[in-house]
Order: structure tokens, then C-alpha cells, then sequence
């Protein structure tokens, strides 16, 4: 009874053995992979677009701009951002995806030192190449690969052009700025400095404030006490005009001003409807946004490398006040 026992133990650890053998051959055989996750299947490229203004116009263009891409080209295209400029969420989305090892970083450029240092240090250790869009950040302080949206300074020429077209030769202008001075607005202000300053009897009053509506209030209302004369303003950054231009009304008649800015931010084109800006440079965010993702693709395919260092600069057009009349 015994012996039979024994047998039969031998006999099934046999067959199992064989069954066991038989199966891994066939694995070994076959072309078989792990399955990727299913979002993933058909996409050959992960990619990631972070922004600190998800919820403007000028980047929901930008957004559409590099979804329609990703689609083109079949690449995963995730969007990171918040509602209103977070730079400490805007940072950790930036290590998210840094530490996702994603192939591919689209981002709107920070001048800070943090942002610096994620860039150049811990994305160059992964090989993750960064393309800056629409906010630049100097390659040298970054590290990004390229970047991909409007010449600031060339900005800032047309709109002063156009200043001293509509104010004449003589006059005091304002400029309004961000206390916290970033690459592309010094690049504005320069523009803007580098026509001006060829006119002598034009004179630049450089006003700085912080990004908060207060702030911009009680500045521009200092301002027009020390210089009741003033004959045009330009916002610099252009989240600080709507706020500049409502402080202004109520003292002064906006018509009888030259009021000029940028069009980054989401309630200007009313303002010009309801003629309380002269002119605004308006820039071409969904084409932004196609050219990142296809630049970045191209780069991960070998097929564009090196990226052009200075940049791919999309197109710029003046609107103005006068465009909207009937």
C-alpha cells in the first residue's frame, strides 16, 4: 500500500513537471511582453505640460495647441497646472514629473533659483529634455533644450512704436512692472527703452508694484498724484493693467491716455472693445503649443538635435482699439 502511495506521488510530480516545462517553453518561444498600461498601448511618448495660468485663454490655446499635436504624433500628453500663480504648486508639479522619468518636460519658464535647479540638476539626471513656452529662461541658467513662443523684446519695439505713433515725440510715459522682475519682462522693458529713448522730449517713469490687485491700486494712485501730467502708460506684466486701467478711470479720462500691454492674461480684449486700452501684442499660443510637443518629439527621435538654443519664435501682431470699430 505503501509502495503504491510513493508511486503515485512520483507519477504526479511528473506530470506537473512536464505541464511546467512545456508552458515556460513556450514563453521562451513566443514574442511575448508585459502589456502596458492601457491609456498607454498605442502612445510611444509620455509627456508632460506645466503651467502656473490653467485657467486663462492665452494658455487654454496653448493646451489645445499641444493636444492636437500629441494626437498627431501618437505621445501621451498630460497637463499639470493650477488656478491662479502658485509657484510652490507650479515647482512640485515640476519634481512630479521630473521623478515620473516622463521623456519629455513642456513648461512655462520661472526665473527663480528653485526652478534653476530642478532644471539643470535633477532633470539632466534623468535625460529628461525641457522645452520652455511662452515664459523663457535663459539656456545658460536652465539648461532647457530650446524655447518655443514670442521674441519679448521684439514685443516691446512694436508696442512703443505704436506708443509714440499715437502720443507723438513729447510726453511722460509710465511703465508699470512687476516688483519681481522675470527674464521676459525685462526683455519687454528693454524693447520698449530701446524706442523711447531715441525721442528726448519723451519721458520714462518706471513704476513697480506687487501683483495684487491693492497693490496695483494704491500704486497707481500714488502715481497719478506725484505725476497728475502723465500722457501714457505701458504694463509691462499684464495681469497688473485691468487693475491699473479701473484706478485710472476714475480720475482721469482713459481716452485721453495712450494705455498699452500684453496679452497673457484673459479680460483685455473687452478693454479694448470698451476703448480703455489703445493696443495690446497679441501672440499666437496654440501655435506654441503644436510647435513644443513637435520639437520635443523630434528631438526624442533624433531627427532635430540640437534644438536651436535661441529659440523658436511664433508670431506676433499689434491689435488695436480701433480695430473693433464698427
Amino acid at each position: 500500500m505503501r509502495k503504491n502511495v510513493i508511486a503515485f506521488i512520483i507519477f504526479l510530480f511528473v506530470i506537473l513537471g512536464y505541464f511546467t516545462i512545456t508552458s515556460l517553453a513556450r514563453v521562451v518561444r513566443s514574442d511575448w511582453q508585459e502589456p502596458l498600461p492601457i491609456n498607454q498601448a498605442d502612445q510611444k511618448y509620455r509627456l508632460v505640460l506645466i503651467t502656473q495660468d490653467i485657467d486663462t485663454p492665452f494658455w487654454e490655446s496653448v493646451i489645445e495647441g499641444a493636444k492636437e499635436q500629441a494626437e498627431k504624433d501618437q505621445a501621451m500628453l498630460e497637463v499639470l497646472g493650477n488656478y491662479g500663480s502658485n509657484e510652490e504648486a507650479f515647482l512640485q508639479n515640476l519634481e512630479l514629473a521630473i521623478h515620473s522619468k516622463v521623456d519629455g518636460i513642456i513648461i512655462q519658464g520661472l526665473d527663480t533659483d528653485e526652478f534653476k535647479e530642478l532644471t539643470k540638476i535633477k532633470a539632466a539626471f534623468y535625460s529628461i529634455p525641457i522645452i520652455t513656452i511662452a515664459i523663457d529662461v535663459p539656456m545658460e541658467e536652465s539648461l532647457r533644450r530650446t524655447y518655443v513662443g514670442s521674441n519679448h523684446y521684439e514685443s516691446g519695439v512694436k508696442l512703443a512704436e505704436q506708443l509714440v505713433e499715437d502720443m507723438g515725440e513729447v510726453g511722460k510715459v509710465v511703465l508699470f512692472y512687476d516688483q519681481e522682475q522675470y527674464f521676459y519682462q525685462l526683455e519687454r522693458q528693454a524693447g520698449i527703452e530701446s524706442v523711447l529713448k531715441k525721442y528726448p522730449e519723451i519721458t520714462i517713469v518706471p513704476v513697480e508694484t506687487i501683483d495684487q490687485k491693492e497693490d496695483i491700486t494704491s500704486t497707481t494712485q500714488d502715481l497719478l498724484n506725484q505725476h497728475p501730467d502723465v500722457d501714457g502708460f505701458i504694463a509691462i506684466k499684464s495681469t497688473i493693467a485691468s487693475g491699473m486701467v479701473e484706478e485710472i478711470s476714475r480720475r482721469r479720462q482713459v481716452e485721453s491716455l495712450a494705455i498699452y500691454t500684453f496679452d497673457d492674461h484673459d479680460d483685455l480684449e473687452q478693454l479694448l472693445i470698451d476703448g480703455k486700452l489703445d493696443a495690446v501684442i497679441k501672440q499666437s499660443p496654440q501655435e506654441m503649443g503644436r510647435l513644443s510637443v513637435q520639437l520635443v518629439i523630434e528631438w526624442l527621435n533624433g531627427e532635430t538635435v540640437p534644438l536651436d538654443f535661441d529659440g523658436y519664435l511664433t508670431e506676433i501682431e499689434l491689435v488695436k482699439a480701433t480695430d473693433f470699430d464698427e
